[in-house]
Formats: C-alpha cells, sequence, structure tokens
C-alpha cells in the first residue's frame, strides 16, 4: 500500500483572478509536489478552467453554492453562507478529508471561517497570521507575526505568537533555536508604549523561546532575527511595505538596465541574478501567510495571487502539515507550558 498524499483543499472561488488562475496553480502544484488537490467552488466554472488541459490526473472538484465577496462583513458573511466555497473548504480539514487549505479569498472570511470551524488550539487566545521576509542574509529569511489578524493585542497574545513563530521557524525554516525580537521603536527595554514595555518583561522570562531584544524597523531585514512579533497593525503596515519596496527595487532595476544597446547587454549578463533576486524579495515566493494559532493549517494568500502563487502556497501548506506544526504548537509548547505563561490582563 502506497503512502497517502497530502491532502489539501484551495477555495477556488477566492481571489481576484479566480477560478482560473487558482485552478492553474492547483494543477502545477498537484504535478510538482505529489500533493492531492481538492479544488473547493461552482463545479462548472473550474471544470470550464480544466477541459483545455492535458495534464493527467487533474485536480478533484468539491462542489460549493455560494461565494464571499470582499465588500462582504466577515462573520455575517461566513454565518449566513454556510455553503460558500470557503466554508466548505474549511469544513473538509475539519472532517479530515483535507490536511490544509488554502485561499486568497477574503482574509477575514478565512480566518472568521477557521475560528468557526477548526477552532483555536488549547491555550491559545488569539491566532496569528505569519509572513515570511527575505533578509540580507541569503537562505535566512524572517518570519513576523501578527501581519493583520489582531489589530489590538495584550502582551500575552504576542507571548502566544512569540512562541508559535519559534516553533514553525524551527521546525519548517529548518532554523536551530530561532532568535525572536519585539518590533519596537528602540532597542532598549523601557522604549515604546506600555504594550510594548509589559511585552519585553515577558518575552524575557520565557524559557520557551530564545528571546534577544527588541528589533527596530531598519532590524527586521538584516538577518539579526529569525521571527519577530508585532501587532496585527504594525504588522501589515510591515509587510505591505515590505512588498511595496521589492516591487518598487525591480521597477527601478528593469528601468534603469534596459535602455539602448548596453543595457540589454547588461539586462542579459545578468538575468540569472535578477532572476535569484526576483525570487528573494517577491511574496509569490511563499503563497501568503499561515493562520498559527487554530485547529488546523491554513494558507491565507494574497487576494492578487496567480498560478505560482497558488502552487507556492500548497507547498507551504504541504510542509506545515509534514513537519506536525498544529501538533507542535498544540503538544509541545502549548500544553506542556501552559501554567508557565504569564498571563497578563
Amino acid at each position: 500500500m502506497g503512502i497517502i498524499p497530502t491532502r489539501i483543499a484551495i477555495d477556488a472561488m477566492g481571489g481576484d483572478h479566480a477560478p482560473s488562475e487558482i485552478v492553474e496553480g492547483a494543477i502545477k502544484a498537484q504535478k510538482a509536489y505529489g500533493v492531492k488537490v481538492l479544488l473547493v467552488g461552482d463545479p462548472q466554472q473550474i471544470q470550464a478552467c480544466m477541459d483545455h488541459k492535458s495534464r493527467e490526473p487533474l485536480p478533484e472538484i468539491v462542489p460549493a453554492e455560494d461565494i464571499i465577496e470582499m465588500h462582504e462583513e466577515p462573520l455575517t458573511a461566513i454565518r449566513r453562507k454556510s455553503k460558500a466555497s470557503i466554508n466548505i473548504a474549511m469544513n473538509l480539514v475539519k472532517e479530515k478529508k483535507a490536511d490544509a487549505v488554502v485561499s486568497a479569498g477574503h482574509s477575514g472570511a478565512v480566518m472568521a471561517s477557521a475560528l468557526l470551524r477548526l477552532g483555536r488550539i488549547p491555550g491559545i487566545d488569539r491566532p496569528a497570521i505569519g509572513a515570511i521576509l527575505p533578509t540580507m542574509i541569503p537562505k535566512k529569511p524572517v518570519l513576523i507575526l501578527d501581519v493583520g489578524a489582531n489589530v489590538d493585542c495584550r502582551p500575552k497574545y504576542l507571548e502566544q505568537f512569540a512562541v508559535m513563530g519559534a516553533i514553525y521557524s524551527e521546525h519548517v525554516l529548518a532554523i536551530s533555536e530561532p532568535k525572536v525580537g519585539l518590533l519596537n521603536i528602540g532597542e532598549e527595554p523601557s522604549k515604546g508604549n506600555d504594550l510594548a514595555v509589559k511585552t519585553y518583561q515577558i518575552l524575557q522570562e520565557n524559557n520557551q523561546i530564545k528571546f534577544i531584544g527588541n528589533a527596530e524597523g531598519r532590524d527586521v531585514l538584516s538577518g539579526k532575527f529569525d521571527v519577530i512579533v508585532c501587532d496585527g497593525f504594525a504588522g501589515n503596515i510591515l509587510l505591505k511595505f515590505a512588498e511595496a519596496v521589492g516591487g518598487a527595487v525591480l521597477q527601478m532595476m528593469r528601468e534603469e538596465l534596459t535602455p539602448g544597446l548596453s543595457g540589454k547587454i547588461g539586462t542579459g549578463i545578468l538575468r540569472p541574478n535578477l532572476k535569484r533576486m526576483k525570487q528573494r524579495i517577491d511574496h509569490v515566493e511563499h503563497g501568503g501567510g499561515l493562520l498559527l494559532g487554530v485547529g488546523g493549517i491554513c494558507i491565507i494568500s494574497h487576494g492578487s495571487s496567480k498560478a505560482q502563487a497558488i502552487s507556492n502556497a500548497v507547498r507551504s501548506a504541504k510542509e506545515a502539515v509534514e513537519n506536525r506544526v498544529m501538533e507542535r504548537i498544540n503538544s509541545k509548547y502549548i500544553l506542556e507550558s501552559k501554567k508557565s505563561i504569564v498571563s497578563n490582563q
């Protein structure tokens, strides 16, 4: 009997380019990573995107009758549209028919559906979205969390983010003893607002992580830190700014290298280097952020995701499943250390 492949449920109707790019990414991922993909959504629309494909086997289609639109209030829509594609996809994970879910749809709705259907891991007050950014050190990314799930945070939430982030960094990103930092406006423990000052003390006292102090904005991409924690308000701004800078750098390089014959020659010579640079700074490389703290593996992709981003999101989901991220957070850290985690109201 062969090994059962990792099963990934994909919300085929979520995202700016759904379902065509989502389907294309799903087919690519199934072939590249040996996973079994379950495409959730309108069967006719999904099938229409696959009719011209000759590659076998094609992903399985799981019918869903509705879609959560971007303008809708997340919680209301999730409760009202029980047969929406994201809800059906989450149910597949809940019912153990899939090992993970990927969606480029309404991020608030994805999170709400995950909380209502998968629940929180015991000991976790708030789940967090973790995003991976490149650093100045090759093959040494930094994990930022939270990047949008929780606008307002308490110190104990940030502590939990740090523990979850360290687990993900160690077991998925293969970083031994991840160095954890707290996003702040200065290095000193006394710097920052009340949340930062109190969180610093809590992180310093937590023996489950290797906390090395505050991380200023200039430190984020330095490679000094492996995990940086912050509230979702600051984290989301940081993430989007970093993505914009990466895109701007690539655009400026294209503009400066292309004019004239010498530019074309230079571009040809530098093409391999430029391609590697693009891979390092492009958010498409990881496909999305992992929602840490819920009772299942869930990747939230960008709404603008195209086929390659979806394929990479499937890869990230597979890595999280195979490295048992959820189980490690559940048993190794949270339940065993529940009494030692400081509850700061």
